[in-house]
């Protein structure tokens, strides 16, 4: 009987622990700060800054809102983002993306404070993340872990296949399952043979933005999926990169979409945001 993994209740066991150390650090003079900066009306970044915003009041964390009009330039931009950085009140600072066109994702990536940079984009967080130093690790890589490890998954010696691998998602869970000594195939739309690769796979990892892209055919019974994706079906439903219905009979534990790795990003963004706040 194969296990569905909650993500929605394990992100709020997280949630809730988080709000135990955010009461201790305030009463120790410690007042968790977030700022969240949103440029433009993309309706879908309207909605995860929303829940990032009730994230925060639930766990006890400031949050300081910038919503900017669409128009506004790279230059200030920076400059709000350099004012963050040195405000003492905010450990740390979140640019919701995707930005307009005319602003430099990678520029606004830099600006910020390493230290302040919870969603762990920053070359520098990334480095530490590559050679196992202290950094903060972005925050769906580091739910689909917890997901792992909570869900009583061991990872050690088994077969991780990771299907995607972009900078977010695909690179940094791949480094993850290596430091818990899983071994880490990755695969890409150049990949041949991907039934042969996923057969062997104790673990699979989807996060390559296509809609029900991986089948239960392809899959080892028992295996345990983690859908990171996020689609939309033929119907206009939303979907992940696995198919549900056809992986649901051959893995032992599944992730749904939604559900699954969603609310856990936001979890672990406000564990970042705490762990930022320790820091100082």
């Amino acid at each position: 009987m194969v296990q569905i993994i909650d993500g929605k209740l394990i992100s709020a066991q997280i949630k809730d622990e988080l709000k135990q150390e955010v009461v201790a650090l305030k009463e120790k003079g410690i007042f968790p700060g977030l700022a969240v900066v949103l440029v433009g009306d993309n309706s879908a970044s309207q909605v995860y800054v929303r829940n990032k915003k009730t994230a925060c009041e639930y766990v006890g964390i400031k949050s300081f809102s910038y919503e900017l009009p669409e128009e506004t330039s790279e230059e200030a931009l920076l400059e709000l983002i350099d004012t963050l950085n040195q405000d003492e009140k905010v450990h740390g600072i979140l640019v919701q993306l995707p930005l307009p066109k005319h602003i430099d994702e990678n520029k606004v990536i830099l600006a910020i404070a390493p230290s302040k940079d919870v969603d762990g984009f920053h070359p520098q967080n990334v480095g530490a993340l590559c050679t196992g130093l202290p950094g903060f690790i972005s925050c769906t890589p580091a739910g689909v872990i917890e997901l792992l490890k909570r869900s009583q998954v061991e990872i050690a010696g088994k077969n991780c296949v990771v299907v995607g691998r972009s900078n977010i998602v695909g690179k940094p869970v791949s480094l993850l399952l290596l430091q818990e000594h899983g071994t880490v195939t990755i695969c890409h739309s150049k990949t041949k043979n991907l039934t042969e690769i996923l057969k062997q796979a104790d673990i699979v990892v989807a996060a390559v933005g296509r809609a029900k892209m991986i089948q239960g055919s392809q899959l080892k019974e028992g295996a345990v999926v983690i859908d990171v994706g996020i689609n939309r079906d033929e119907n206009g439903k939303l979907c992940g990169d696995v198919d549900f219905t056809s992986c649901e009979s051959i893995a032992s534990r599944i992730t749904p979409v939604p559900g699954g790795v969603g609310p856990m990003t936001i979890a672990m963004l406000m564990h970042n945001c705490v762990l930022a706040a320790k820091n100082k």
